[in-house]
């Protein structure tokens, strides 16, 4: 089910509305100050009692029975106010993974669980610093009633506060590449810290218990179901960038409207007109490609896979381009820590490489186009 466009508005407006008061840029920096990275599981249940982690939830299951487009307005604004949170990694992530596998009481009782924000969730994925979702080394041996799962994962987001983590592992009687959800409890997390002084961890397992219905499956297709998931991650996180890039380049503006130099307002030099130009139309043509993305998972569209690949490159470089022009038309002020310039230049250097860079998704582009 999916809001109508008047819905759809007065719900992005209440979420922008929230942000500002409870988790704005200012909050953000007021928790990094405190704390090495920051995960914003502070704020976890106030959003689930927003229904947010359970949009995507059916209602039988306590959610709201709503579609990724509706999602993808609140992590627009999330990204728009750099607001730290494991929205994306459990309500969009995870809930898809345990809405495509087979439904089970397993998958039923974690989807119940993240609608009422019980249950937060990290994808643990990558193996080696260059994104390559096949290149798994992590194993899972049958065993029992159920799994031992053994192997190592690096820069995993939202890792520190998760209840639960996503694993790919290949499983060793057959090879095939499975995705497994299974508890935090036994799992050695060592927190990282990046630049964009966000929730990312390394983590590690050895021979650790699971339960046979933590293999999820898209039937007999367990790598099909990752690269589903996979799909969907870079929809929803260039949703997050185009919120990055918005709220940068009226940052920008703003700034080229009431900054003076040399007796004028900077903003009447044609040159920076141009420049600014440049960015807005970067934004909306980004925006639209965004958009026709998270129409299509909705539609379940075949060209899913083809859109993810172009959503994520696009924001990638329009994410780079915007935050580069955000430091240089600041000048002098944009290189220090006290303004928020260099936030968004740090948070885009992070999701530029999660879940594959810009050059990985055009190479994907066109091998899925038959090039």
């Amino acid at each position: 089910m999916n809001l109508d466009k008047e819905s759809r508005q007065i719900f992005q407006d209440s979420a922008r509305e929230w942000l500002v008061d409870n988790a704005s840029i200012t909050h953000f920096r007021a928790q990094r100050d405190k704390q090495t990275c920051v995960s914003g599981h502070e704020s976890w249940q106030e959003m689930a009692a927003l229904g947010w982690p359970g949009i995507m939830v059916p209602e039988d299951l306590e959610g709201s029975g709503l579609g990724i487009t509706e999602l993808g307005l609140i992590i627009e604004q999330t990204g728009h106010h750099l607001c730290a949170s494991p929205l994306l990694s459990t309500g969009l992530i995870a809930v898809s993974a345990l809405t495509l596998c087979q439904q089970t009481d397993y998958s039923q009782a974690k989807l119940r669980a993240i609608a009422l924000g019980e249950l937060k969730v990290a994808l643990a994925l990558e193996e080696n610093h260059h994104h390559n979702p096949q290149a798994v080394s992590a194993v899972a041996k049958q065993h029992a009633d159920g799994w031992l799962l053994s192997g190592e994962k690096i820069h995993v987001a939202e890792a520190g506060s998760a209840d639960a983590l996503l694993i790919s592992a290949r499983t060793e009687d057959s090879n095939r590449l499975g995705l497994f959800l299974v508890s935090a409890e036994n799992i050695e997390i060592k927190p990282l810290q990046l630049i964009d002084s966000r929730d990312h961890a390394n983590i590690a397992f050895d021979n650790i218990s699971v339960p046979a219905d933590a293999l999820l499956e898209l039937g007999d297709e367990s790598c099909a179901l990752l690269d589903k998931v996979l799909d969907r991650a870079c929809i929803g996180l260039a949703a997050e960038m185009l919120g990055t890039a918005t709220a940068a380049f009226e940052m920008t503006l703003e700034y080229l409207k009431i900054r003076e130099q040399f007796g004028q307002i900077i903003g009447s030099y044609q040159a920076l007109q141009h420049r600014a130009a440049k960015m807005y139309i970067e934004i909306e043509l980004a925006r639209s490609v965004v958009e026709k993305a998270l129409q299509a998972v909705d539609e379940d569209s075949p060209e899913v896979a083809v859109l993810a690949s172009q959503a994520k490159a696009l924001m990638g470089d329009t994410l780079q381009h915007i935050t580069n022009e955000t430091i240089q038309l600041h000048g002098g002020i944009g290189m220090t820590d006290e303004h928020d310039a260099g936030l968004f230049i740090k948070r885009a250097r992070v999701t530029e490489y999660l879940y594959g860079s810009s050059a990985y998704h055009r190479d994907r582009f066109a091998t899925l186009r038959g090039f």
